[in-house]
């Protein structure tokens, strides 16, 4: 009994703490599918873990009725369903994360993501921060950065990701402006038609974030390219985040997109 009850308080301080891990955020005011979807599952099963007798009673009076059990049988369906689903995307896009080029000669291409007023934001920085160390080993590669302008933004992310990569060094003439695009698929797009229009390297290494690897790569192939793939590191605290939301992204672009 003790052990039983000892396990359920370690679930429930788990979920406890995947509940603060997708709320915090939130105060960066980083709020997407991923960290409401992820909380309230969080909350949902945090609350089972902890009244578990209860939540037990439920299911059996459910039980007692051929509606209640295919009530359950559904919902025990549909959980079953999604975490296969979250399990089968979540190993396609590690797969992309070490799909590497390994000295290809390819066109690298950067994503862009949000800026502030003083420059690139956390996430981007390191994006650029990746690219960057390729193309220093890599003097003969030129560079894509592909980021249009937002709504709140006061220049284009492909201006602002020129400016930091040319002040570490990297030669202004290495480097190619895409600043048209305001999602991943015309990130993609419009990269392909500046690569075609100077005559560069077809095949592509997209940079980005590891979670975004994967609908980068998807985009690649719908415009009939071979895309490898440089992953920038994630802050830990975000990686949760954003990771749930890419699962609702590459769902939602393999059905609709």
């Amino acid at each position: 009994m003790k052990v039983k009850i000892g396990f359920r308080m370690v679930m429930t301080f788990i979920f406890l703490i995947l509940t603060i891990i997708f709320i915090a955020p939130i105060g960066n005011g980083i709020v997407n599918i991923g960290n409401i979807f992820g909380a309230l599952i969080s909350v949902l099963f945090m609350t089972v873990s902890f009244f578990w007798g209860r939540f037990c009673g439920i299911v059996s009076r459910l039980w007692e009725r051929p509606v209640g059990r295919g009530i359950v049988f559904l919902s025990g369906g549909l959980f079953g369903l999604c975490v296969i689903l979250a399990v089968v995307i979540s190993c396609f896009m590690i797969a992309e994360m070490n799909d590497k080029p390994n000295g290809k000669p390819t066109t690298l291409v950067v994503l862009g993501c949000q800026i502030k007023s003083d420059g690139p934001s956390l996430m981007l920085k390191r994006r650029l921060d990746s690219a960057y160390n390729y193309l220093i080993e890599h003097e003969d590669v030129f560079v894509v950065v592909s980021g249009g302008q937002g709504k709140d933004e006061l220049t284009s992310e492909a201006d602002v990701m020129r400016n930091y990569l040319v002040t570490k060094g990297i030669s202004e003439n290495r480097i190619f402006m895409e600043d048209k695009s305001v999602n991943t698929q015309e990130n993609i797009r419009f990269s392909k038609e500046i690569i075609e229009r100077k005559g560069l390297c077809s095949d592509i290494t997209i940079v980005t974030d590891g979670f975004h690897q994967l609908r980068g790569d998807i985009f690649a192939r719908r415009e009939g390219l071979r895309a490898y793939n440089i992953p920038a590191p994630t802050a830990i605290w975000l990686l949760p985040t954003y990771w749930v939301r890419e699962w609702f992204g590459i769902a939602y672009y393999t059905v609709f997109g």
